[in-house]
């Protein structure tokens, strides 16, 4: 009997932070199952070549460097993805800030709210902007229908996390966004979908992971009793991605070891 396979063959995607972490897993996964893949990065230039490189390099996979704090800066990338490739199928939304100190409300800067808005919600739209205009382009052209967004959300966005009043807004926004570019994107069969990591194991978390204190506490409040993979919120996007979600769109897929339920 043949497996199953999850084959992504002559799609483009775009990936966003794609340099490290769930993003860097993401990158490999999709190029595995075939797409042709861009993904941008800020500052981890070596990284993300590198990255690159181990995937096929030119032709197949492609480092953007792009910051991302407007949607201006979304929407270059998004051109800078089809300048490189041609078209673009798939985006993946997953670039994103956490500042790991804690910000009381009454404390928190305008600078560090401003900032996390621009980049974790911003840029996403300016992404999204961009990749739906090029997407349905293509669509007329090609007289048919067809395209993938998944956004990454977190536990934040649903649960909300004190003292990171601003991060959890802007991935409560993206559960927004979801729900709403699905009922207006289904019709035209784009679909919309969401990923909601609980804890992984990343750079952006390995102080708190990490924490002699905190780490053991955040592993208590998993009842998996771990932080995930990068690997394993990577599968999840790329499934998402594929015919075999073909009937699923608007949804928040919870990949957290099951800490939603709790809490």
């Amino acid at each position: 009997m043949a497996g199953v396979a999850l084959a992504l063959d002559g799609k483009v995607a775009l990936i966003s932070g794609g340099s490290r972490g769930i993003g860097a897993e993401t990158v490999r996964l999709f190029c595995a199952a075939g797409a042709r893949v861009a993904f941008s990065y800020r500052r981890a230039r070596e990284q993300a070549e590198a990255l690159a490189m181990a995937c096929g390099g030119a032709g197949l996979c492609v480092a953007i460097e792009q910051e991302l704090a407007t949607p201006a800066d979304g929407r270059a990338l998004v051109s800078a993805a089809v300048r490189a490739f041609g078209r673009l199928d798939i985006l993946v939304a997953n670039h994103g800030i956490w500042e790991p100190s804690d910000a009381p409300i009454a404390e928190m800067s305008e600078t560090q709210w401003h900032r996390t808005l621009g980049v974790n919600l911003d840029s996403v739209f300016g992404l999204v902007q961009a990749a739906v205009g090029q997407i349905e382009r293509q669509n007329r052209e090609e007289k048919k229908e067809g395209g993938h967004i998944v956004l990454i959300s977190s536990t934040a966005g649903q649960r909300g996390e004190a003292n990171h009043a601003d991060y959890a807004v802007t991935k409560g926004a993206l559960i927004s966004l979801t729900k709403s570019l699905s009922s207006e994107l289904a019709p035209k069969g784009i679909r919309v979908n969401c990923v909601a990591p609980g804890w992984v194991t990343t750079d952006m978390s390995a102080a708190a992971l990490e924490d002699g204190v905190l780490g053991p506490r955040i592993a208590g409040q998993i009842p998996l009793g771990r932080a995930g993979s990068a690997l394993e919120i990577a599968g999840p996007v790329l499934f998402l991605c594929t015919p075999l979600a073909g009937f699923m769109s608007g949804e928040i897929l919870n990949v957290n070891g099951g800490a939603v339920l709790v809490g």
